[in-house]
């Protein structure tokens, strides 16, 4: 086949007006597209024949840059022989509906410090600083802690917010201008003197807390009917707030329940009339050890997967099982394993009441990665975890070693530094390890006191003790991870050590939601019950509420009692 002859023209250039058009949204046009747009093809390449008529096409014969005749991939085609514009106008945010009529938050210090992304947790709503807020958050700037952390986030943040393009403070700065498209409200600076009417005399006007009072008292009444509320976290500071006549309430937003009765507690007691309503329903089949049912009826939409369902009623055979699968209205429940049993001890140990067995069914299961544990003093949440890990690491061979962390947080007053390695300083926060070693290396009882000996060493070879200031950036690969007193951490610190799980390795979060020890964490807001509340549901993690102590009977009634 002979070539084409050689172009006798040059390349026609783009006239200066094309450079002002919009750019495309795609570089590929289909076969279809490019008859219309033939005089982008004669723009933009050289012809090849000269008696080349765009009009044969049913294009424009006009050799220029056409802007309207630019035809995309994801834009519908005019009609023929008819001008119309194709140019794409830009996404505008979809405006959010008001649940009530705007108000103005005047943040505290301290919610800045808790969380510095509460600029953004206020919906449609504005927010005021006063000045002395921005004194203080350059008086906690400097230093390692969380809450130096969290204030120059803040800061950054308020510097982002300032410099953007068009920024006018006076008017108040837009919030959704750096990403966060969920604020709809504007941020305002004190820019001037504001001083209210009728602040008592008795307060000291020098100091902080009463200068931020003085300016929402002088917002309330410079914007009135607007409702301008003080958000803090100072119990103190919305005390005398709502002394003064003024609007009030906590930064609810890092809580992730508001009541301890809502959390997820991982088991779900059936009706009486389960069997009578959903027995001539429910299908059921054997593999192994193990009955399956699948089950259909009301029941179904209050089900998460692992969770576990029992059903007891005096005269009728009891039911224990999880729940492995949900599909649409039907469940798949599977019975579990008893290691309340004696053949089915884990280390020497039995599980005493139901919710340890459902603990230990989790702890054993492979197939799930991330299990938390919540109970009282003494349920057995230490213990019961140290010995499926043992058994797993020594026995199975399913993990290579155990490592076991804590969160560092007294619960009196703080003994000062301590010497030695890291193991060493971290010793003493590991009594409850020693305790729990020294129970589960009295179960073998046959070894005699030398075979005890070597068993401690070689358990003791297979435990680490880690600190959690040293666990960023690491990755555990094939690791039994113990985190003990999560109810300490933050949810940022949850996730921190979460995320350090790698392939093969299981975490264990445990924890007493009533021993929080931590300052400015409650039971709604502890990492523990975020990190429960997240991952319920998730086909890899499970949780149980250990309702019933085993420690002793004065332990369990001083848990009731005190």
């Amino acid at each position: 086949m002979p070539l084409p002859p050689a172009p006798t023209k040059r390349a026609a250039m783009l006239p200066p007006e094309a450079f002002d058009a919009p750019a495309r949204s795609s570089h590929k046009a289909t076969r279809k597209t490019e008859a219309p747009a033939a005089d982008e093809a004669l723009a933009e390449r050289p012809q090849v024949q000269d008696d080349f008529d765009a009009r044969a096409f049913g294009g424009d014969a006009s050799s220029g840059y056409d802007v309207e005749a630019e035809v995309l991939l994801d834009e519908p085609q005019p009609a023929r022989g008819r001008k119309k514009d194709v140019t794409v106008p830009a996404a505008q945010p979809k405006k959010k509906k008001e649940a009530g009529p705007k108000k103005m938050f005047v943040l505290d210090t301290n919610v800045l410090m808790h969380d510095p992304m509460s600029l953004f947790r206020f919906d449609e709503h504005d927010i005021f600083l006063p000045m002395v807020v921005l004194e203080e958050l350059d008086g906690h700037k400097k230093g390692t802690t969380e809450v130096a952390r969290n204030a120059r986030q803040a800061s950054r943040s308020l510097d982002a917010l300032a410099g953007t393009q068009g920024a006018d403070i006076a008017h108040g700065l837009r919030l959704d201008t750096t990403g966060h498209k969920e604020a709809g409200g504007s941020l305002f600076f004190q820019t001037m003197p504001l001083s209210p009417s009728g602040l008592p005399m008795g307060l000291p006007p020098g100091k902080a807390d009463n200068q931020i009072l003085s300016v929402v008292q002088a917002l309330q009444e410079k914007h009135a009917p607007m409702q301008v509320a003080l958000v803090s976290k100072d119990i103190n500071m919305r005390v005398k707030a709502r002394a003064l006549g003024l609007v009030t309430e906590d930064y609810k937003n890092d809580k992730t329940l508001d009541d301890l009765d809502l959390m997820y507690s991982g088991s779900l007691a059936l009706p009486g009339d389960f069997w009578a309503k959903h027995g001539k329903t429910v299908e059921s089949w054997q593999s192994g050890q193990h009955t399956f049912y699948r089950i259909t009826g009301p029941v179904v939409p209050a089900l998460f997967i692992n969770q576990f369902v029992y059903f007891e009623s005096p005269g009728e055979p009891s039911l224990y099982a999880r729940v492995i699968e949900i599909r649409g209205k039907t469940a798949v429940l599977k019975t579990l394993k008893d290691y309340g049993h004696l053949k089915n001890a884990v280390w020497g140990v039995t599980t005493r009441n139901r919710e340890q067995n459902f603990a230990m069914n989790l702890l054993m299961d492979p197939e799930v990665d991330f299990v938390t544990l919540s109970g009282t003093a003494g349920t057995g949440k230490t213990l019961m975890a140290l010995a499926a890990g043992l058994t797993q690491v020594l026995d199975e061979r399913r993990y290579t070693e155990i490592i076991m962390t804590r969160a560092t947080v007294s619960v009196g007053e703080d003994i000062g530094f301590l010497p030695g390695t890291e193991e060493e300083k971290m010793g003493p926060w590991m009594g409850a390890l020693d305790d729990n070693l020294e129970v589960l290396g009295k179960t073998d009882g046959g070894a005699g006191e030398w075979g005890r000996a070597a068993t401690n060493e070689l358990i003791r070879s297979k435990i680490k003790i880690k600190s959690m200031n040293f666990m960023r950036g690491r990755t555990f690969l094939n690791k039994y991870v113990i985190i003990d007193e999560a109810q300490n951490l933050t949810p940022k610190q949850m996730k921190t050590l979460i995320t350090r799980a790698g392939p093969g390795s299981k975490i264990i979060c445990m924890g007493n939601l009533a021993q929080i020890d931590t300052p400015y964490l409650t039971e709604g807001s502890s990492g523990l019950t975020f990190a429960v509340d997240k991952f319920k549901g998730w086909p890899h993690s499970g949780h149980i509420t250990l309702a019933r102590g085993e420690r002793s009977r004065l332990a369990d009634f001083a848990s009731e009692v005190l």
